[in-house]
């Protein structure tokens, strides 16, 4: 990627970072964080931690609610629901307050506190497979998304039209991640990650709003849909994967954390703790209501994604479907950032490459191409939601903060702490072990009436 005389230029063109407040760091090693996406710029203001930390949370899951819903049933769906936003708010506190918790330290990446807590090896590889999992799997995920609402919009607004392949609908939503994936840091995607927040409140209000016109429907069911009882513990449990799915946010708190400048006298989590409170006062005005009215209009015949069961107006479902797009396109671009960071650490750091846009140029539009293809193969919507929701969702957003918590605070026994952590760990734990097996069948269950590439 180019030579050394070319490294060394890059290496003294570039200052130290002036927000840190202990710094050892070798010119090279400065250079080079100077130049990383996480890094390289820190001085966000509290609401780019509001609306980084919405379109985050709030993904295409929500959608997904009502259905996961029908699956539960009224008590055990209100309760999991409520619960979930109460033990990932919890969650998403500690890993706010760990971030600095080191005098002269700042915890920039998730592995790097994992790391702290758990030894250099160990720690990466406890978090980073974990987290590349959700990361990717989401950045999959929306490619389904993007391509299902993009399709859903076409065909909304042109019934006349020639039907065109879900396939062509994934390349076009990925052809616009082929150029914003070019934008270098956290700080540069706001404006993206802006717009996407405010979609995510328009198309959640829409979804229940319109629910809420066409009135609950004829002939409604409540119970469970399954005709076996196999059938029905299957989709419990892929439901469970599904709300994990939509609470995922905290794969990206220390990274968009790591943008927010910090002094001794004003720590960075001031200023994001009250992006993440607003953040979360959004994310319960878009889940709850769609969840429970989506669930209590359509009951067990509602879609895997409720924009498809309403039919009408259609020009508002259109529109909501468009506004999904947008939301979307802001979504893979912040969980794609730090997977951008983790590739280009490893190859400038490790390998010694030149840190150049040829390096990011080569390394993101291959990234964004496998995404896009992976998606193009698997675009089970349902399914997916449930097993990545609970094979990687859980442990990193339910319960791997608080094991974290216990063993750096190491709080005493039966104390308060202890106890709120180990419920924690214990719901955290379950959702990981029963939601993927859900999710799983489903995917299964998807396969066999599937023609790949068709």
């Amino acid at each position: 990627m180019g030579t050394q005389a070319q490294t060394q230029q890059f290496y003294s063109d570039n200052n130290s970072n002036s927000n840190d407040k202990v710094d050892n760091r070798t010119a090279r090693e400065k250079a080079i964080d100077e130049w990383l996406p996480i890094t390289s710029s820190r001085n966000a203001k509290w609401w780019y931690s509001a609306f980084h930390n919405v379109t985050a949370m709030v993904g295409a899951g929500v959608l997904g609610l009502p259905y996961a819903m029908s699956q539960l049933g009224w008590g055990p769906g209100v309760a999991i629901l409520v619960l979930s936003w109460i033990v990932t708010l919890y969650t998403l506190w500690q890993m706010v307050e760990m971030h600095e918790m080191v005098p002269g330290k700042r915890f920039d990446r998730y592995h790097e506190l994992g790391q702290h807590a758990f030894g250099e090896k160990l720690g990466l590889y406890i978090i980073v497979p974990q987290q590349l999992i959700v990361e990717v799997g989401v950045n999959i995920v929306y490619m389904v998304t993007g391509g299902k609402s993009l399709k859903k919009f076409h065909d909304l607004v042109c019934k006349d039209c020639k039907d065109i392949k879900l396939t062509y609908f994934i390349m076009i939503f990925a052809s616009v991640h082929f150029v914003l994936s070019h934008l270098p840091n956290f700080n540069s995607i706001s404006g993206v990650s802006l717009a996407a927040a405010v979609m995510s409140l328009s198309y959640s209000t829409i979804a229940w709003s319109a629910s809420v016109k066409k009135g609950v429907q004829p002939d409604v069911q409540y119970g469970y849909k399954a005709s076996t009882v196999t059938g029905t513990v299957f989709n419990f449990f892929n439901a469970l994967g599904e709300i994990a799915f939509a609470y995922a946010g905290h794969n990206v708190v220390l990274e968009i954390q790591a943008t927010i400048p910090s002094t001794p006298e004003k720590p960075s989590k001031g200023p994001m703790w009250k992006g993440v409170v607003v953040a979360y006062i959004v994310v319960a005005l878009c889940y709850f209501p769609v969840a429970l009215i989506g669930y209590w209009m359509y009951g067990n015949a509602v879609s895997d994604n409720i924009l498809i069961s309403l039919e009408k107006p259609t020009w508002l479902i259109a529109m909501a479907n468009l506004f999904v797009v947008v939301h979307v396109i802001g979504s893979y671009q912040i969980y794609a950032m730090p997977v951008f960071d983790m590739i280009e650490t490893v190859l400038v750091k490790k390998l010694h490459f030149t840190p150049s846009f040829t390096l990011r140029f080569i390394t993101r539009n291959t990234y964004v191409a496998l995404t896009m293809f992976i998606g193009i193969c698997f675009p089970f919507f349902g399914g997916l939601l449930g097993f990545f929701g609970g094979f990687a969702f859980a442990p990193t957003t339910y319960f791997l903060p608080c094991v974290i918590w216990l063993s750096i605070y190491k709080p005493k026994k039966w104390s308060l702490s202890w106890i709120i952590n180990w419920i924690c760990i214990v719901f955290g734990v379950v959702l990981m072990v029963l939601s993927p097996i859900g999710g799983l069948r489903q995917l299964i269950l998807d396969a066999k009436t599937y023609e790949f590439f068709n």
